[in-house]
């Protein structure tokens, strides 16, 4: 039995670091939390200082019984969780379950998982700090708080099965906010102007009028007065000037740049870092500091003199603006600047390499610029043309690295070389052109500007960020756009050999695709919340706790008083609101059926979004139709929610079968027996006619027919949500890029069979075929017990190998939803009878 047990969070990393350490060390994982509050109560005794109640969840007791066992046959245990307060709370939990003896317990960290940073830590132990363990602890309470007691009261008012909380709830109304800016957003035109020049060498170039005009008329006015007039330049300015490199990435600015150039996710993002931490190639990925090390600094100085040249190398110190930034942590960085492109998967590779050219982008020189401004002026008016140019005189740190912008930012115009010229030289003018341009509405939130918006407003920390995105968009409040924008109109007016052409042209504007944007219940909840718990939605408040938290994290507050301070308020609000606050259902009456003369009103329903003609008090019960994707509560007309109702349209009848027209949770479609077949882009269940139906039945028809019979079963093929596939004895299997689909050769269909089923084979862990149970493999190690529909997810310590039938079946049983007894019917009532 080795002298030493170690437990670190995860399996990966327990794989990294026993690598570095001795015969005398085993290195066991604790899978993140041992013990947390109960999922189906409050789990904080408000009466008694708020003390939480924490168990060790079912699926973790095997887990704590093993860890137990180690540790009481080990001289020394080694707490090695993370580094940041959540770490801290995890050692502790262990010190507490496992009943460790503080006399053989050390606590210890690290920023990466490197063979010297382990030893290191192994060289300077500590003491848990309960400091750190009240800061995770008051934040967890407080959620506790604010989600177990809002919620109640949004199921009572709103709609049953909601959820709200302190960060999540913050996150929705700003992107409800913005979405409202946007609707209320009125766009004003103006007329920009352009021009080409050539030089008296033949060279050309672009420059601009720094003032536009209000309407076409004033536009036009100006282009008559260039006409047969002379261009000169007037004057010529050439400046040096210098970029500075940006700072390296924190948690923050590298789930914005992993977002703007690698098009990550935010959680994909931090997926990805975690297994690179893990493996020992970056330092730990939730960070608020900017600071490198000296022996990062040593190590990144060394890497440019070595590929770059001792010209390009610039030690740099950088400072962070983030409220609460735990300075003595580092910025995250490769854990060895010379290891530029380790073997990885895919998406590793490309964040590793962000994260490598950024950290060395940061020590390296700045940019030596010359900038060129030229003013040109015309014979037969005052107003100067200028054109702007700039050269690259020293590449500097962008021989490495230059960073992205958000669309919201006002970025600067690519400025590009401009030609020899001298002031006084005479221009041919090519064209000058005047094009209608619009104001812009504010932009809608990526994932990464949410991020950087909640980072300036001091809501959330590093390790929210993602959780916080994830649980807004998995609620159903934020969903990412789909639409691609709709085409606008606007003109364009060119004078070109003293002739003015007027063009109408289109542009596309209005893009949601991959924003965030609110839905029908994002908004009724974020109206309810923030009308009648205008504290907790309030954006200062929200970052106060921040910072209250952080004063606990350093000692300075008592977490429990705290705590005593925000229920005082908190809880007699929710009691009054659940009393007597309105329902809401964000109901807007658009008008009248001029049939029934009935009012037509639009709100939420138990089935989503919906149009109602009628209300409760009338006669006759009032009708529904469901809101399309597309539509909003807030935005619809009464044009198009009286459309609805022509939903579904009978079309006609073809080979005896009834044809629909519908519009569905994918979009428009056309119902022919029991066949559903989508409608192409563009097409609509309001406008298709017969005859397009029939051409989308045939087509459809001759997709689904058989291409080949496979162990005398059918073998079709087509095209899903997931791409192409092929469909054999009820199997979907997905054809990738090394066949070609539409040439499906014999052997092909073979081997894409063959090769499904032996997957199907493989993942199978424990088969109880009598029974009808089986134990298979999932996603991220994972297992699932399955029978019928009925699947149960297994946590990755259950060993599946040895879980016996009746464990298996104990676990289909209690997920197997209990049928309602049928209700007995009432007695009639005995008539009376006159005494």
């Amino acid at each position: 039995m080795a002298k030493n047990l170690v437990i670190v969070e995860s399996p990966a990393k327990a794989k990294t670091i026993e690598k570095f350490l001795g015969k005398d060390f085993k290195v066991e994982s604790s899978f993140g939390h041992i013990a947390d509050l109960p999922s189906k109560e409050l789990g904080v005794d408000v009466e008694n200082d708020f003390t939480p109640k924490y168990i060790v969840d079912k699926d973790k007791k095997a887990l704590v019984k093993k860890l137990k066992t180690l540790a009481d046959k080990a001289e020394t245990i080694w707490l090695a969780s993370d580094e940041d307060r959540e770490g801290e709370a995890i050692s502790w939990h262990l010190a507490e379950e496992l009943g460790l003896d503080k006399k053989k317990t050390k606590r210890i960290v690290f920023n990466s998982v490197t063979k010297a940073a382990i030893q290191k830590a192994i060289e300077n132990p500590r003491e848990i700090n309960f400091n750190l363990v009240n800061a995770q602890q008051a934040r967890r309470v407080l959620d506790r708080l604010v989600g177990y007691q809002l919620s109640p009261v949004l199921w009572k008012k709103i709609k049953p099965g909601l959820s709200a909380g302190r960060v999540q709830s913050v996150a929705v109304r700003l992107i409800v906010e913005r979405e409202r800016d946007i609707e209320a957003f009125e766009p004003q035109a103006s007329f920009k102007i352009a021009a080409e020049f050539q030089t008296e060498e033949g060279n050309v170039f672009s420059a601009k009028l720094n003032k536009t005009f209000a309407t076409e008329k004033e536009a036009k006015t100006f282009l008559e007065k260039n006409i047969s007039a002379d261009f000169s330049i007037s004057k010529l300015d050439k400046k040096p000037a210098k970029k500075s490199p940006s700072a390296p990435f924190t948690t923050s600015t590298l789930q914005q740049e992993a977002s703007r150039k690698l098009y990550f996710s935010v959680g994909r993002t931090m997926q990805v870092a975690q297994r690179l931490y893990e493996a020992g190639l970056i330092t730990y990925m939730r960070t608020d500091s900017v600071n490198l090390s000296n022996e990062a600094l040593a190590s990144a100085k060394e890497a440019i003199i070595k590929n770059y040249g001792k010209e390009y190398s610039e030690t740099r110190n950088f400072t962070g603006k983030t409220k609460g930034a735990q300075e003595a942590h580092e910025a995250i960085r490769p854990t060895e600047m010379t290891n530029q492109s380790p073997s990885l998967e895919r998406d590793q590779s490309k964040l590793y390499d962000l994260i490598w050219k950024r950290t060395v982008a940061s020590q390296m020189s700045d940019a030596q610029l010359e900038r060129t401004n030229v003013r040109i002026k015309a014979s037969k008016h005052k107003e100067e043309f200028t054109a702007n140019g700039e050269v690259i005189k020293f590449d500097g740190f962008l021989k490495v690295y230059m960073e992205s912008v958000d669309d919201e930012d006002i970025a600067e115009e690519q400025e590009g070389m401009l030609p020899a010229m001298k002031e006084g030289e005479r221009l041919i003018n090519n064209f000058i052109s005047a094009t209608e341009r619009f104001t812009r509405p504010p932009y809608r939130f990526t994932e990464a500007s949410l991020v950087k918006k909640l980072e300036e407003l001091g809501i959330g920390r590093p390790s929210t960020y993602a959780p916080t995105i994830s649980t807004i968009l998995n609620r159903g409040y934020v969903e990412k756009g789909t639409i691609e924008g709709v085409e606008r109109m606007y003109q364009q007016l060119i004078l070109e050999a003293n002739k003015i052409q007027e063009k109408n042209l289109t542009e596309n504007v209005g893009s949601d695709k991959g924003k965030m944007v609110p839905t029908d219940i994002g908004m009724i909840v974020t109206d309810f919340l923030v009308t009648n718990f205008a504290n907790i939605l309030d954006y200062n408040f929200t970052a106060q706790v921040e910072e209250d938290f952080d004063e606990i994290a350093s000692g300075d507050e008592d977490w429990k008083k705290m705590m005593k301070n925000f229920y005082k308020d908190f809880h007699p609000n929710v009691v009054d609101v659940e009393e007597n606050a309105d329902r809401a259902s964000g109901e807007r009456i658009l008008g009248k059926d001029p049939k029934s003369g009935k009012q037509v009103s639009v709100r939420l329903g138990r089935f989503g979004p919906m149009v109602q003609i009628g209300t409760v008090d009338d006669e006759e019960k009032p009708t529904f139709a469901s809101l399309l994707p597309e539509q909003s509560l807030n935005t619809i007309s009464y044009e198009e929610a009286m459309d609805l109702f022509k939903l579904p349209r009978t079309l006609g009848v073809y080979k005896g079968e009834e044809v629909l027209a519908n519009v569905g949770r994918f979009g428009p479609y056309v119902k022919f027996g029991e066949k559903f077949i989508s409608m192409d882009k563009g097409e609509s269940a309001f406008e298709i006619e017969m005859d397009r139906a029939i051409e989308l039945i045939v087509a459809k028809q001759k997709a689904d027919a058989p291409i080949a019979m496979y162990e005398e079963m059918e073998v079709t093929k087509g095209t899903g949500r997931f791409g192409p596939f092929i469909k054999w004895n009820g199997m979907f299997i997905n054809v990738n890029k090394k066949y070609d689909f539409d040439n499906l050769s014999n052997d092909d269909i073979i081997e894409l069979i063959e090769t499904k089923k032996q997957k199907e084979i493989d993942k199978v862990i424990q088969n109880w075929e009598e029974e009808g149970i089986r134990i298979e493999k999932a996603r991220w190690g994972r297992h699932n017990v399955i029978k019928g529909k009925i699947k149960v997810e297994l946590a990755k310590t259950v060993d599946v190998t040895k879980m016996s039938l009746k464990e298996a079946q104990e676990l289909i049983e209690k997920k197997t939803p209990k049928k309602k007894a049928k209700a007995k019917p009432k007695a009639k009532a005995k008539p009376k009878t006159k005494k």
